[in-house]
């Protein structure tokens, strides 16, 4: 019903009355979500589940199951037509399985006539295989293959896969129209899309954990393993205000680190060893000697993604580190209970943050220096 009355400003402070409690009805509608969907894939639910807890909403409705012969099958158990679906699924575990999941359960939303679709890929799998001039890492647990890659004769890594690149042009091809992950190995695999990609940084949750968990941090100085992480350090290093250092290694063969080098001064001080992911932890213990060496009063590791392959808990639980943490990308629950080193950083709300904002249409890039609470 149109607003009367003989008096006009008391007409326009009565529409401007109707306006407010329109936009106070939408803004409700929007804080409840509609028109959203969260699935979770089988690598990661206890993280998923977390998301849609801090969205407020139910987690959707799929099975995942196996035929005889091994091949996925996935039902979409409600419907998606014309919803925006996040599918998360991380890339731990039985890597390959998980993979050709999200990508079965991208195509079966999208073919049901979802209105867009977003791969939620906390670790985005093979993203070591990012470029040619390297054989990829990790320890081999065949004898056969450590011994060819002990043999490994460098001339051929001109014939090396690129296979984060295969990755993304598997996403693309099976629907998605969006990713969100979390600290990429090498921020130009972005690149290899032609989708959008939000690459997320556990950086503002390391910088709270440091502060809230390590009271002498302003003695600390933050330490790249390797030569690659010196960006990730530096900037770490700036917002707290202390110096940073890395280790240079020189390998004679693929998985054999001859020697460190030490640059930087770590005497007397709290040594906080920095990188993206560990798998088998060859590197940071190393690395920890190294800098115990040096004269470094205490240890810490922190790693976005914490593989923990082959020997790498026997390794940690060796080694002189006060704290490995590592953030819930991977799931970690084994690993703590086998090592009691090992801390974990809940990352969910920056995950669920940037499922709001995009689906609400709004930036992310608050993300990329806060922690959303």
């Amino acid at each position: 019903m149109p607003v009367r009355s003989a008096n006009p400003i008391r007409a326009r402070s009565l529409i401007r009355d109707n306006l407010e409690k329109q936009a106070g009805c939408l803004n409700l509608i929007h804080s409840r979500m509609p028109n959203i969907k969260v699935f979770s894939g089988t690598s990661h639910p206890d993280l998923a589940q977390r998301i849609v807890d801090r969205l407020g909403i139910d987690l959707g409705k799929v099975v995942t199951k196996k035929f005889s012969n091994l091949e996925t099958c996935v039902e979409i158990g409600e419907s998606v037509r014309g919803e925006d679906v996040y599918i998360v699924q991380s890339g731990s575990g039985e890597i390959n399985d998980n993979l050709m999941e999200l990508l079965i359960m991208i195509n079966a939303c999208k073919i049901a006539s979802a209105s867009r679709v977003t791969a939620v890929i906390p670790c985005f799998p093979y993203a070591r295989q990012d470029k040619k001039d390297k054989l990829p890492g990790g320890e081999e647990k065949d004898e056969k293959a450590k011994l060819a890659k002990k043999n490994y004769d460098w001339k051929f890594r001109s014939r090396a896969p690129i296979s984060a690149k295969l990755v993304a042009n598997m996403l693309s091809v099976a629907g998605a129209d969006h990713i969100i992950t979390m600290d990429l190995h090498a921020s130009q695999i972005q690149g290899f899309f032609d989708i959008p990609v939000d690459n997320l940084y556990a950086e503002p949750a390391v910088l709270k954990w440091i502060k809230e968990n390590i009271p002498e941090w302003k003695n600390s100085i933050i330490v790249s393993p390797d030569a690659g992480g010196a960006k990730r350090v530096t900037s770490i290093a700036d917002r707290l205000n202390v110096e940073f250092a890395l280790i240079h290694k020189e390998r004679k063969k693929a998985n054999e680190v001859a020697s460190m080098v030490l640059v930087g001064d770590v005497k007397d001080k709290i040594a906080i060893l920095v990188d993206d992911m560990a798998d088998t932890c060859g590197t940071i213990v190393h690395a920890a000697d190294r800098l115990v060496e040096a004269g470094a009063t205490k240890v810490y590791a922190i790693l976005t993604h914490g593989i923990f392959s082959g020997p790498a808990i026997s390794r940690i639980n060796n080694a002189c580190f006060e704290a490995v943490v590592v953030t819930n990308t991977i799931p970690q629950d084994g690993h703590m209970r086998d090592c009691p080193k090992i801390q974990c950083i809940d990352v969910s709300m920056m995950f669920a943050e940037a499922v709001r904002r995009t689906h609400n249409g709004e930036s992310v890039s608050y993300l990329f220096s806060n922690v959303p609470y």
